[in-house]
C-alpha cells in the first residue's frame, strides 16, 4: 500500500513521499504477517481497481469492482476494512510531520528571511509602516484570543490508538536524522514495524461511551503533551521580535492568548454532566496544573547548584527561606540539606507548599500557596537572586518561562465555562418563584412582566428560597450548579470558572434568569450603598437565523435596565456573545449562515457601541466545514476588524485538537499563525475605514444572494416532505449514534423532529456518505439568480472575489466542500433509499445543485478546475480519494445488510463492529468528523 506516496508534486516534497512510502511498505508486511499474501492480494486488488475507476469509468471495470467488494469472504472483509483505515491513520501522520519539517527547513534555508505568517512577519511589516511603539502597546492591550476545548464531537479516536500514533510520529521523524548509522536505521524500521504491528492489534473502537471524566482527561492531555510547554514559547517569540524590532522599551506581552474549555461544564442536552461532574473537572485541571509546576521546579532544582561559596545571593531570597523554614514542614517533600546551595533549599519549600495544596485543611495557613501571585512573587525574588550574580542567562530562559506559566494557566489550568439550555432556566424559575410566593406560573408571564419581575428580584438583597426548601431535583440541580461555581471560586481562585453561557437565547428574560440564579448563590451582590459585584457573566448564545435577527433587540434591552448596566460596569463595561455556527447552518444553509452571522457581528457592534459597551465575541465553530471550521488564523482574519476590539472566543472541537495540539510543533506553528492573524485584525480594526466603506457597495449584493440561497436550502430541507426520509436512508445517521465518540446524545430530545437533531450528526452523516451538502447546497442557486446571464453582474462578483475578504473566504470555502464531496460515491449510498421516486427526484435536485455551484464558482473565480487556487490541497484530495472510495462502497453493502437484518428484528454485532470501522476510515481518509 505505497501508491499514495506520491502526495504533492513538488520536488521539495520527496520526504514525505519517502515516509509514506516507508511506512505503506511496513504496513503491507504487517498484513502478510497477520493475514497472509492472500490479504495483502485483496488490499491491491481492490486498490488498484479504485483507482483506475476514478482515473477513467469504464462500466465492465465498476461492475467487477462492486463484485469484489460485494462478494468478499467476510473474514477477509473485515481486515481489508481496517488496513484501508489504519493506511489512513499511516498518511495523516506522515503529513503532519511534513508540516513540522517544512517549517524547520524553512527556517534553516531562508537565513535572515521571514517566513509568512509567522509572528516576525507582522511584527516587520507594522514596523515598516512605522506603526509607533505606542500604538504596538495599545494593540497589545487589547488583544484577545481564548481557545475553548469542547467535547462535543469527541476525537473519534481512542486515546490508546492516538498514544501509538504519537510514537510512530516520533520515530518517522528520526528518519531525517543524517547521523544514523546502518544499524541504527535498520533498528529504528524494526520500532515501527512493531508499532504499525501493536496498531493493528488494538482496537480502534470504544467499548462504551466516553464518560465526561474520560472527555475532561481527553482534553487534559493537550495541556500535559504540548500546551503547558508551547504556549509560553509562542510569548517568548513575539517578545524576542518586538524587542528586534522595537529595541528601546523592555517587552512583557501581557496574557493576550490562553486556554479554556467546556469539558465537564457543557450542560446543554448532556445529563450526565451535573454540579458535582463541574467540581471534580475543576478539582482535576488544579491537580493537573500543580503537578505541573512541580515538574517545572524539580527540573529547575536539577540546574540551581549555584553555591554561596562562589556568588552572592539576595538577603530577599535569604530571608523568604527563613520565612518558610518557620513555617512549612517539609512532610512530602526530601529537605534540601546543603545549606550553601539556597534555590535548592527554596524550591524544596515551593514545591511543599504546592504539595499542600491538597490539603483543604491547610487553607488560610501560610503553609500553601493559596494564589498564583504567591508563587509568582517567589519565582520573581528567585529571577532577581539571579540577575544579582549576574545569572541571567538561567533568569530569561527557565525562571522567566515558569512565570509566562503560572500567568497562562494559575491553579486551575484552564477556565471552565458552563454551559444550560434556555428552557431549563425557565422550568427551574418557574417553580423556585412559585415556592417563593412570588409567582404562580412565571412561564406563562409575557416577556415584559418576565424582565420587571426578574429586574426587581436583582434590586432585593434578600434569597428567594431557604437552601433547604423542599424542591423538583432537576431545580435543585440547576442551584447547585450556581453554588458549585460561587465554591470554586473561593477555593481556586475567579478565574477558573466565571462564564454562564445560555443555549438558544430568545430573550432578555433567559438572559436574566441566570442572574437572578446568580443571586441565589452568592455569585451577584446588591450592596447596602446600592452598587452591584458580580463574579459571573451571563453570556447569550445565537444559534439560528430568528436569533441572530433577535440578537441586537435582545442586547438594547438588557443596556437599558440600570442594574445589568451596573454589572456590565463591574466588568469594565465588556459583554461577552457567543455565535452559533453549527446551528445557524443547519437552520438556513453555508451561504445564508455566513452572512447572518457577519450582519449579526455588525449589528451587535453597534449596538454595544451606543451604550458605552465592548463586545466579546465568542465563535462556536465545528471542525467540519458545514460547521464553519477552518484554520485558526483565517477563521480570526475572517471578523469584520470592527468586531474584534473586546476580543475573540473560539471553539476548538473534536479532531481539531489532535490535529493542531497533539504534536508540539504543529501546535506551535498554529498558534504563532493565530497570534499573527491576532496583530494583523488588531491593526485593521484601526486602520480599516478606507476598506470597509469600499465593502459597503456589495452588502446589498451577498443581502441578495443570501436570501435567494436560505430560500433553496429551506425549500428542500423544512419543506419538502420526503427528506427526512432521503436524509435518514442515504446516510449512515443512525449507526453514528453507536460510534460511542461522545458522553452526549446526537439529539437534545428523544424526538424524530429534524429541529431536535443535533448539528454535529448533522453535518457527519453527510460528510461519511460524501455529500458533504450542509458545506454547499443552495450556494449556485443564488449566485445564478443574482448574474441571471449577465455578464456585468458576473464581472461584479468577479471584482468580489478579487477584493473582498469575506466574499472570497466564502467562495473558497466552498471550492473545499465541492472537492471533498463525490457524488458518484453518493448515488450509492441513494440507493439505500427504499422509494425509488423519492429516490430519485431528491437524488436529482442535489446533483443539478451540486453541478451548477461548480461551475458558477468557476465562473467567478476563473479557474479551469475546483481548488485551482491551492494546488496542494486538491493534488491531496485527488490522491486520497481511490482510497476513501473502497469504504465508502463497503460501507454501503454493510449498511444495507445491517438495516436488513434489523427490519427483521435480528441484529448482527459484528457487521455493526465493521459498519463503525468504516465510518472510523472514512473520517481519518477525508481528515474530519464533524
Amino acid at each position: 500500500m505505497t501508491e499514495l506516496a506520491a502526495t504533492g508534486r513538488s520536488p521539495s516534497n520527496h520526504l514525505l513521499r519517502r515516509d509514506v512510502r516507508f511506512l505503506g511498505n511496513i504496513l503491507g508486511e504487517v498484513l502478510v504477517h497477520q493475514g497472509g499474501r492472500e490479504l495483502l492480494d485483496h488490499v491491491e486488488k481492490i486498490r488498484e481497481m479504485s483507482k483506475a475507476l476514478r482515473a477513467e469509468y469504464l462500466p465492465e471495470l465498476y461492475q467487477e469492482f462492486v463484485h469484489t467488494v460485494r462478494t468478499m469472504d467476510p473474514v477477509i472483509r473485515h481486515q481489508v476494512i481496517r488496513a484501508f483505515a489504519i493506511y489512513f491513520q499511516l498518511v495523516n501522520i506522515a503529513e503532519q510531520n511534513h508540516r513540522i519539517r517544512r517549517k524547520r527547513d524553512y527556517e534553516r534555508s531562508a537565513g535572515e528571511a521571514v517566513q509568512p505568517g509567522s509572528i516576525e512577519s507582522v511584527v516587520l511589516e507594522l514596523k515598516n509602516k512605522n506603526i509607533p511603539i505606542e500604538e504596538i502597546r495599545d494593540m497589545l492591550e487589547d488583544m484577545s484570543l481564548e481557545l475553548v476545548m469542547t467535547a462535543h464531537p469527541t476525537e473519534a479516536t481512542r486515546r490508546a490508538v492516538l498514544d501509538i500514533h504519537k510514537r510512530i510520529a516520533n520515530e518517522v521523524m528520526e528518519l531525517d536524522n543524517p547521523s544514523l548509522t546502518y544499524r541504527e536505521r535498520e533498528k529504528l524500521r524494526d520500532k515501527l514495524l512493531n508499532e504499525v504491528l501493536t496498531l493493528w492489534q488494538t482496537d480502534e473502537l470504544r467499548e462504551r461511551k466516553p464518560t465526561v471524566l474520560d472527555e475532561v482527561r481527553n482534553g487534559m492531555y493537550y495541556f500535559h503533551e504540548t500546551l503547558f510547554d508551547v504556549l509560553p514559547d509562542v510569548y517568548d517569540e513575539l517578545e524576542r521580535c518586538l524587542a528586534k524590532y522595537y529595541p528601546d522599551e523592555p517587552w512583557h506581552a501581557p496574557t493576550y492568548l490562553r486556554f479554556g474549555s467546556w469539558i465537564g461544564g457543557d450542560r446543554d442536552g448532556n445529563p450526565s454532566v451535573t454540579a458535582a461532574i463541574t467540581w471534580k473537572t475543576l478539582q482535576m485541571q488544579r491537580s493537573l496544573a500543580i503537578r505541573k509546576y512541580d515538574e517545572v521546579l524539580r527540573v529547575l532544582n536539577a540546574r540551581m547548584s549555584f553555591s554561596t561559596t562562589i556568588v552572592e545571593v539576595t538577603d530577599e531570597l535569604l530571608s523568604s527561606i527563613e520565612e518558610d523554614r518557620s513555617n512549612v514542614e517539609l512532610t512530602s517533600v526530601e529537605p534540601w540539606t546543603n545549606a550553601k546551595e539556597p534555590y535548592r533549599v527554596k524550591i524544596s519549600y515551593m514545591r511543599q507548599k504546592l504539595a499542600n495544596m491538597r490539603d483543604d485543611a491547610l487553607a488560610g495557613t501560610a503553609k500553601r500557596y493559596h494564589q498564583p501571585s504567591e508563587l509568582i512573587r517567589d519565582l520573581q525574588l528567585i529571577e532577581r537572586s539571579l540577575r544579582h550574580h549576574y545569572a541571567d542567562y538561567v533568569a530569561d530562559t527557565l525562571i522567566k518561562k515558569m512565570i509566562r506559566q503560572v500567568e497562562l494557566f494559575g491553579f486551575h489550568l484552564a477556565k471552565l465555562d458552563v454551559r444550560q439550555h434556555s428552557k431549563e432556566h425557565e422550568n427551574a424559575m418557574t417553580e423556585m418563584l412559585a415556592i417563593a410566593g412570588v409567582a404562580e406560573n412565571y412561564a406563562a408571564l409575557d416577556e415584559e412582566k418576565k424582565v420587571e419581575l426578574l429586574h426587581s428580584l436583582l434590586g432585593e438583597q434578600r434569597p428567594l428560597v431557604n437552601e433547604m426548601v423542599k424542591m423538583s431535583d432537576a431545580t435543585r440541580e440547576i442551584l447547585d450548579v450556581y453554588r458549585t461555581i460561587y465554591r470554586a471560586q473561593r477555593e481556586i481562585g475567579e478565574g477558573c470558572t466565571g462564564t454562564y453561557l445560555i443555549s438558544m437565547t430568545e430573550s432578555a428574560s433567559d438572559m436574566l434568569e441566570v442572574m437572578v440564579f446568580a443571586k441565589e448563590a452568592g455569585l451577584f451582590r446588591r450592596r447596602e450603598d446600592g452598587t452591584v459585584e458580580s463574579s459571573i457573566q451571563a453570556v447569550p448564545l445565537f444559534e439560528t437565523i430568528d436569533d441572530l435577527h433577535a440578537a441586537p433587540a435582545i442586547m438594547r434591552k438588557l443596556f437599558e435596565l440600570p442594574i445589568y448596566r451596573q454589572c456590565l460596569a463591574n466588568a469594565g463595561n465588556l459583554h461577552e456573545v457567543m455565535l452559533g455556527y453549527s446551528d445557524s447552518n443547519k437552520d438556513g444553509g453555508m451561504v445564508t449562515a455566513n452572512w447572518e452571522l457577519r450582519i449579526a457581528l455588525k449589528e451587535l457592534t453597534r449596538t454595544a457601541k451606543e451604550y458605552g459597551v465592548k463586545l466579546k465575541f465568542f465563535h462556536g465553530r465545528g471542525g467540519a466545514l458545514g460547521r464553519g471550521g477552518m484554520p485558526l488564523n483565517r477563521s480570526i482574519l475572517a471578523q469584520p476588524p470592527h468586531t474584534i476590539g473586546g476580543g475573540i472566543k473560539i471553539t476548538e472541537q473534536g479532531e481539531v485538537l489532535s490535529s493542531r495540539y497533539s504534536m508540539k510543533g504543529i501546535a506551535y506553528r498554529s498558534l504563532e499563525q493565530a497570534t499573527s492573524a491576532l496583530l494583523t485584525g488588531a491593526y485593521l480594526s484601526r486602520h480599516a475605514g478606507q476598506e470597509e466603506a469600499a465593502e459597503s457597495q456589495w452588502e446589498e449584493i451577498l443581502r441578495e444572494i443570501s436570501e435567494k440561497a436560505q430560500t433553496k436550502y429551506q425549500d428542500l430541507i423544512f419543506r419538502d416532505p420526503d427528506f427526512m426520509t432521503f436524509f435518514k436512508e442515504s446516510t449512515p445517521l443512525p449507526e453514528i449514534g453507536e460510534l460511542n465518540i461522545g458522553s452526549r446524545p446526537s439529539k437534545r430530545k428523544n424526538s424524530e423532529r429534524f429541529e431536535d437533531l443535533r448539528a454535529i450528526p448533522w453535518v457527519f452523516s453527510w460528510t461519511q456518505s460524501r455529500y458533504l451538502l450542509p458545506a454547499w447546497y443552495a450556494a449556485g442557486t443564488s449566485f445564478q439568480a443574482y448574474v441571471q446571464g449577465d455578464e456585468g453582474r458576473l464581472a461584479t462578483l468577479r471584482i468580489m472575489y478579487r477584493d473582498y475578504s469575506f466574499f472570497r473566504t466564502l467562495i473558497d470555502n466552498l471550492q473545499m466542500a465541492l472537492a471533498k464531496a463525490d457524488l458518484n460515491i453518493a448515488r450509492e449510498y441513494a440507493g439505500m433509499i427504499k422509494d425509488e421516486t423519492v429516490r430519485n427526484r431528491i437524488f436529482t435536485l442535489i446533483e443539478e445543485e451540486y453541478d451548477r455551484t461548480r461551475e458558477l464558482i468557476l465562473a467567478i473565480t476563473g479557474q479551469e478546475d475546483i481548488l485551482d487556487n491551492v494546488p496542494v490541497i486538491q493534488e491531496s484530495i485527488r490522491l486520497r480519494n481511490p482510497y476513501v472510495d473502497p469504504l465508502s462502497y463497503l460501507q454501503v453493502q454493510l449498511l444495507n445488510e445491517l438495516r436488513g437484518q434489523r427490519a427483521q428484528g435480528q441484529d448482527d454485532t459484528e457487521l455493526l463492529r465493521e459498519v463503525l470501522l468504516t465510518i472510523n476510515g472514512i473520517a481519518a481518509g477525508l481528515r474530519n468528523t464533524g
